[in-house]
């Protein structure tokens, strides 16, 4: 759906700062316990290891709810799918909010996960539906700029709130939220779906599947994405017991310091929204790429050196956050060009296999740093930053050598 579509019904054009707030509950709630996970330790007595679950498998949540909502969203269109996904996250943070035990608190985490990313995937979606390849790169770094204020002022929030109120009160928060995000959703969105793909069920979704896992320059684009998130989900896998073991930092003071990594990345999709039009896709993911390779080796030329601080850490990870703004907006735009028709199934495919490259490279980022590679140590979040960037590298290069040969991102 182009554009002109838009046009023909502009009372139906959700706004922007309505498709910013859908696509930001799932963020927010997944950083603003961030602050917390060392305090739910004591709290649930149990162990690190477990506690580190609540970001892994809200993590892996979202990669498997994606696969469906994706299609679904084709079959019955956009809000019907958004407003049921945002009914389930607020069931999920009631749960969270109620946890008494380590596994209550996981089952609500994953629930909030598989109802808020109907808005990551569907805010995605409802660009395409109108606008076209290039506009949706540059629409999506503009959504996702607004959505990155939400991871980071989460952690901040959450370290004040925890410190303040106990470590419920981000529940509460969220709850609250959600259910002004449905009641806004609720009153304001309109379909934007209006071509809707035939056939339902598990035959819809494997057909929708099929015709695009044809194409390589879908692939290229979606594992490139994945690649690239995996870069920052390492850093979240790892970072709060880093700040906490290595550096002494409160909850308060992390969450100060990681406005910094989100506020690199909100520049970096300020680039996005402002260059892609013009500049194209594959080299808006080429520059986010170098600027990744610049970063990562920073970390581990600061950390070589013995400079032993918290800047040495959050002072690149600001530029890894502005890599990650350039590129990710392209590469999804990309992915969701291949078929325009199936631009929710493709959205949630992207998302699903992004957020599962989050979710191993989180958990391996947790296991090397409990004891099985230089153990409570910088090295082992710099390995696989490193791991992440070079698979980032090698994909977002062959789709920009698939894009040079002239196979059409839209063809399939």
């Amino acid at each position: 759906m182009t554009n002109s579509l838009s046009t023909a019904l502009p009372q139906r054009r959700p706004s922007l700062p309505l498709l910013v707030a859908v696509s930001s509950v799932s963020p927010l709630a997944l950083n603003i316990y961030l602050p917390s996970l060392p305090v739910l330790v004591d709290v649930f007595g149990t162990t690190a290891a477990m506690v580190q679950l609540s970001l892994s498998l809200y993590l892996a949540a979202i990669a498997i709810a994606q696969i469906g909502i994706g299609p679904l969203s084709d079959r019955y269109g956009r809000r019907p799918v958004l407003l049921w996904g945002l009914g389930v996250f607020l069931l999920g943070s009631l749960t969270c909010a109620a946890a008494t035990s380590i596994e209550v608190m996981l089952a609500g985490r994953m629930l909030q996960a598989a109802g808020g990313c109907a808005g990551i995937v569907l805010g995605r979606a409802i660009v395409r539906d109108l606008f076209d390849r290039r506009q949706s790169a540059s629409m999506i770094g503009y959504v996702t700029m607004g959505m990155a204020v939400a991871p980071m002022i989460g952690p901040a929030i959450g370290g004040v709130l925890d410190e303040t109120f106990g470590w419920r009160s981000s529940s509460y928060l969220m709850i609250a939220l959600g259910a002004l995000v449905l009641a806004w959703a609720w009153a304001e969105l309109h379909e934007t779906n209006h071509s809707r793909a035939s056939g339902g069920g598990v035959r819809g979704l494997v057909r929708s599947y099929s015709a695009l896992s044809r194409s390589q320059l879908f692939w290229a684009y979606t594992l490139t994405s994945a690649f690239t998130s995996a870069v920052f989900f390492s850093f979240l896998g790892g970072a709060p017991f880093l700040a906490a073991r290595l550096f002494d930092m409160s909850p308060s003071a992390y969450g100060l310091y990681f406005i910094m990594v989100a506020a690199g990345y909100m520049v970096g999709n300020g680039i996005s929204g402002r260059f892609s039009e013009r500049l194209g896709i594959s080299r808006m993911i080429f520059g986010g790429n170098c600027v990744l390779i610049c970063a990562v080796s920073a970390i581990a030329a600061t950390f070589a050196l013995g400079f032993v601080h918290p800047l040495s850490l959050f002072a690149p990870m600001f530029v890894v956050g502005i890599g990650n703004g350039m590129s990710l907006p392209n590469a999804i735009a990309g992915s969701v060009s291949v078929r325009p028709d199936l631009a929710g199934a493709a959205s949630g495919l992207t998302g699903s296999l992004q957020i599962g490259a989050g979710a191993v490279a989180s958990a391996l980022t947790g296991w090397l740093l409990s004891g099985v590679l230089w153990p409570g140590t910088v090295w082992s979040l710099i390995l696989v930053m490193a791991l992440a960037c070079a698979g980032a590298v090698t994909f977002g290069t062959i789709a920009r050598r698939l894009e040079l040969r002239g196979e059409e991102a839209w063809t399939g």
